[in-house]
């Protein structure tokens, strides 16, 4: 049976001036920000990293990208698979992410060596995994490698549509994560997305994995006057994701996951990182349908949502790089 739904999710904003709102410094106490960032850290992963989302691994096309400094290639073979594996040349060291891709294998461009998804004795593919919405490259390290990655909650696809974002910045991925397990600095920072934020419940500094999760209050601004109230979740699947899931109200089931990679340090030495955020849309209301005919044409808008937060998120998670690495 379908849950009852208003008939309009849109409500009333009744907000003060910024410079009236309450303060949450007392309330965003550093201490329980960084023990919930230390229990994420210490989170296996099982070795996965998200490379891109899955439509930016196109058929036909090879992708490059720099995953914890190492450079890497991934492609589709005819069947639409995903695989990964070095991003130079074996031959001459030639960047294969400009390589062709041809009948499932990569062409280099240099002097046209194919190199097949099964690779050879000089070159290997690593294991790949697309989720239907991430691309994911497993680089085994300290963890004990997994056969996925670790995912958390999602809505079913068959009723649910996304889009991923993606930000560079000069930080490590744990700044990113301490930025997202920071909840209380929405309606102050992001005032033009964020109304009437209040975290109803934050995890004790030292919980159980069931209580490990901050639990928020928050109305997403539609127009200066008009929001959406929902009750959202916040919690870490691993050491380098934070899923937001929509657990009361208007799409509840949806889903937003930030995800921090790690690439390799800049010109400057200082470190860079990616933030792969995909949202995942869901609503149990019959005109939903509707709305994911069209969503090739709301892909840009949620995306460019996501990344006009993340260009002001980024300065915080930079500033938290630089302030911890004097």
């Amino acid at each position: 049976m379908r849950e009852y739904l208003p008939r309009n999710p849109l409500r009333r904003l009744r907000t003060v001036a910024w410079t009236q709102q309450r303060p949450t410094f007392a309330d965003a106490v550093p201490a329980v920000i960084a023990a919930a960032l230390r229990r994420a850290l210490a989170r296996p992963s099982g070795g996965w990293y998200v490379l891109a989302g899955s439509r930016e691994v196109r058929p036909g096309r090879a992708f490059g990208r720099v995953v914890a400094g190492r450079e890497l290639v991934a492609w589709r073979d005819g069947s639409g698979a995903l695989h990964v594996g070095p991003g130079a040349c074996p031959h001459l060291g030639a960047p294969l992410a400009d390589a062709a891709v041809h009948e499932g294998r990569l062409i280099c461009r240099w002097h046209g060596l194919a190199l097949r998804p099964c690779g050879r004795p000089d070159w290997r593919p690593l294991p790949a995994y697309d989720d239907g919405v991430l691309a994911w490259v497993r680089l085994d390290g300290a963890d004990p490698p997994t056969a996925a990655p670790v995912l958390g909650p999602r809505p079913d696809p068959a009723a649910s549509f996304d889009t991923v974002a993606t930000v560079i910045g000069a930080c490590e991925p744990e700044d990113v994560i301490a930025n997202r397990l920071d909840p209380w600095h929405g309606a102050w920072f992001h005032p033009y997305s964020f109304a009437a934020l209040q975290v109803a419940s934050a995890p004790p500094l030292d919980c159980p994995p069931t209580e490990d999760r901050f639990l928020v209050e928050v109305t997403f601004r539609v127009s200066k006057r008009l929001g959406v109230p929902v009750v959202a979740a916040f919690s870490c699947p691993d050491p380098r994701t934070v899923t937001m899931e929509i657990v009361d109200g208007e799409g509840a089931g949806s889903v937003v996951e930030t995800h921090a990679t790690p690439l390799r340090s800049g010109p400057d030495g200082r470190p860079r990182t990616a933030v792969i955020e995909a949202v995942v849309a869901h609503s149990q209301r019959g005109g939903f349908r509707h709305a994911r005919r069209i969503a090739g044409t709301l892909r840009p808008l949620m995306a460019g949502a996501a990344t006009r937060l993340w260009r002001d998120d980024i300065a915080y998670a930079e500033r938290r790089y630089a302030l911890r690495s004097r």
